[in-house]
């Protein structure tokens, strides 16, 4: 199978030099050239079965024979053992009809780890077999870089970077970057917000004499292997449910879209998705391109309790485009060099038509957002951290298009990972895992830099020196 690029230009690759690349030589982002697909009998024969194993089944359809059957088995099988429940992704009842995903069991507590970790071997794996060593340079907006760093640290073949906004994340997501001391980690403090740190990295990677210099990668979510494995835990909910004989919809919180598009793939590849509702915070670009068919970004990335989602210019929409206007990468190439210039674009008639088909969105605030949290804990007992109060209250917005479908909410996030916000809207303090208190009292390393791409580069270069 060969991936080609949103914007056309690029040369078609294969599936490790698309994980290896990260973002395509043109500016765009890989997607397959063709959507592998499962049957309803495949779906079906999913249920029961360890999640590493599906995980295996979905990678190794994206791989389609560039890694061997054995290979993909043991990446999934490492990568999953480091989850703290057997089930890797389980599910929780609520009420009647509406089910908890708990991404947040993985090292670092958030459901990039689910990603992450997987990916991190098959960097192990390919740059072990070429003898190569890469540079990845990771932009975040709280949960990406902890994930990174704690899956790359140590490795020989990889050294990382990770850029973190300063001030707009939480204690704890900072600190899982920040306290570990293995020499193949920096970490950034960027005077910016994370849409300059997601700026800067997609700059490193139009130079392409630096890029070339320090090998460059990136891990952040334009990495497709990240929208693949994500894919995966929507086959085990589903199924868990009653896939693929009855549909069942989904709500994502999200800023940067990567896990709404990996619910989009899973339905490419034959997962019945009745309907998937993209929440987002104040900072709703998605939000809104999804209802009103205009990607624009507003005036300033608002601060919010839900910071992973603080985002205004989400990568991944730019792969929902392309798809919905007939996978036309000349024109979705200069829709988005229009969107970097202006800041604003309109979604064309037939991808909105292409995007409602399956989408609705629904922008949150922070009142809201801080009463669901309150009012799920009265009624449920389950105690949620913001970003998932974000996706509940879409969720109390708009449900299933019919009452009987069921509606998996995505829970991103453990909530000690936000306890200052907790404690405000809900009066608890929640019980923080091993994995919080562990790294309470470590000394910090980090170094701030400003908000510039040429200041980032110099300070790369050094470190692949040193």
């Amino acid at each position: 199978m060969k991936y080609v690029s949103t914007r056309g230009e690029a040369p078609a690759v294969g599936f490790l030099d698309a994980v290896l690349s990260g973002l395509a030589p043109d500016g765009g982002l890989y997607v397959p050239e063709t959507w592998p697909t499962f049957s309803p009998e495949q779906i079906a024969r999913m249920a029961g079965r360890p999640y590493a194993e599906v995980a295996a089944q979905v990678i190794g359809a994206f791989a389609d024979g560039e890694l061997s059957d054995e290979v993909i088995a043991d990446v999934c099988s490492e990568a999953y053992a480091t989850f703290s429940h057997d089930a890797v992704t389980p599910l929780r009842q609520l009420a009647p009809g509406r089910f908890l995903l708990e991404l947040f069991h993985g090292p670092t507590l958030a459901f990039k780890d689910v990603a992450m970790q997987l990916l991190a071997r098959l960097y192990d794996h390919a740059l072990g077999r070429a003898g190569r060593t890469m540079t990845i340079v990771c932009a975040t907006s709280g949960d990406t870089g902890g994930a990174a760093v704690e899956a790359f640290r140590g490795r020989g073949n990889v050294r990382i970077v990770a850029m973190f906004p300063d001030g707009r994340i939480s204690e704890v997501q900072r600190r899982f970057m920040t306290t570990v001391t293995d020499g193949n980690v920096r970490t950034l403090s960027v005077a910016g917000d994370f849409d300059d740190c997601q700026a800067i990295l997609k700059s490193l990677f139009q130079d392409g004499q630096f890029a070339q210099a320090v090998d460059l990668s990136a891990v952040n979510s334009i990495n497709f292997a990240r929208i693949a494995a994500q894919a995966v835990y929507y086959f085990t909910s589903a199924v868990a449910l009653g896939a693929p004989h009855r549909p069942v919809s989904f709500v994502i919180p999200t800023g940067n879209f990567g896990d709404a598009f990996a619910g989009y793939v899973a339905s490419r590849m034959g997962l019945p998705v009745e309907r998937m509702v993209v929440a987002t915070n104040s900072n709703d670009i998605v939000a809104r391109a999804v209802e009103d068919g205009r990607y624009a970004k507003g005036a300033v990335t608002h601060a919010t309790q839900s910071p992973a989602m603080d985002i205004q210019v989400s990568s991944n929409f730019e792969r929902l485009y392309f798809e919905g206007v007939g996978r036309d990468g000349i024109e979705t190439g200069r829709a988005f060099r229009a969107f970097a210039a202006s800041g604003a674009i309109d979604v064309p008639p037939k991808a909105r038509a292409e995007i409602a088909r399956l989408f609705r969105g629904a922008a949150v605030d922070e009142a809201e957002t801080s009463r669901t949290i309150l009012a799920t804990l009265n009624a449920t007992g389950a105690l949620v951290d913001p970003h998932t109060a974000v996706a509940l209250a879409g969720a109390n917005r708009i449900g299933p298009a019919q009452p009987t479908t069921p509606v998996i909410v995505l829970s991103t996030a453990h909530p000690a990972k936000f306890p200052e916000a907790v404690l405000a809207a809900a009066g608890v303090t929640p019980e923080p895992p091993a994995a919080v208190t562990s790294q309470a009292s470590l000394p910090e390393r980090f170094d701030p830099i400003a908000a510039d791409a040429e200041a980032v580069k110099a300070y790369v270069r050094e470190f692949v020196k040193a």
